[in-house]
């Protein structure tokens, strides 16, 4: 089968993870597994390739030949489908949505219309695209747009509340990022607030003084305190580790060596 449309793509074990599981960061892509053996695909593949024509690249048709890829028969054994053809949409490196079977054009689109981003999540990631390109003020009306729309909205909420953070409302940040733990970047938004508040932090004893630190931005002479508080607190002392951990986040070279200090105290 020869594909020339570039919103549709013969995938190879190679190209699997590129075009796929990293692609559908940047938009939807529906995988078709195929074979050339089997009828129902024969019929079903036109009517993908052009649907996937109509809506002019709003999301990618990867085509996976499974007579001739190791990942198509991966993907049906992760999925529990026994036949093909069998369709999977992804978004953001992870199956949402799949169906098995011949569909005809009209359930093709639903299942479209079902994985194709909101408006209120596009608008989301175009102030996300601002922020990134230092535009905080388009960022900030974009994410407050959407929140006023669709208060729920976890990109908008926890956008907004990263600008907020970095500016020092904390105060209005919080209600915005407490809505969302735990999702990974509420939780890390979160421990940045707590930190924030270690400088307030009273008393002259080692866990305090090593909190006050932390948010002086010594991490090394923080997280150094904070082990030898555990023999004073321990449950304190590790809850202020984990926070510090979040905020410092997993490629900080310090993270790894305090856990593994941290694991050894504590066993």
């Amino acid at each position: 089968m020869s594909i020339t449309m570039d919103h549709v793509i013969e995938v190879t074990d190679e190209t699997f993870e590129q075009t796929v599981i990293e692609g559908s960061a940047e938009r939807p892509v529906i995988v078709d597994l195929w074979a050339d053996w089997c009828g129902p695909c024969r019929t079903l593949g036109p009517m993908l390739e052009k649907v996937a024509g109509e809506r002019e690249g709003a999301f990618v048709l990867a085509k996976v030949d499974v007579d001739n890829t190791t990942v198509g028969n991966a993907l049906l054994q992760a999925v529990r489908s026994q036949s093909i053809p069998t369709v999977v949409a992804f978004r953001e490196g992870q199956p949402v949505s799949m169906f098995i079977g011949a569909y005809p054009e009209s359930e093709i689109n639903r299942f479209v219309d079902s994985i194709l981003p909101t408006e209120t999540e596009l608008e989301a990631r175009e102030a996300e695209q601002a922020a990134e390109s230092g535009d905080v003020d388009a960022a900030e009306r974009g994410f407050r747009d959407v929140l006023n729309d669709d208060p729920e909205n976890v990109d908008a909420g926890l956008g907004l509340a990263k600008l907020l953070i970095d500016r020092g409302a904390f105060d209005e940040a919080e209600p915005l990022v407490a809505k969302h733990v735990p999702a990974p970047e509420a939780e890390h938004l979160r421990a940045r607030i707590d930190v924030h508040r270690w400088a307030d932090e009273a008393g002259d004893g080692t866990l305090p003084t090593a909190k006050r630190l932390a948010a002086s931005g010594d991490w090394a002479g923080a997280l150094s305190g904070m082990i030898a508080a555990l023999a004073e607190d321990r449950d304190t002392a590790r809850a202020a580790m984990v926070t510090a951990f979040a905020v410092l986040g997993d490629d900080d070279p310090l993270v790894p060596e305090f856990r593994r200090r941290l694991a050894a105290a504590l066993f």
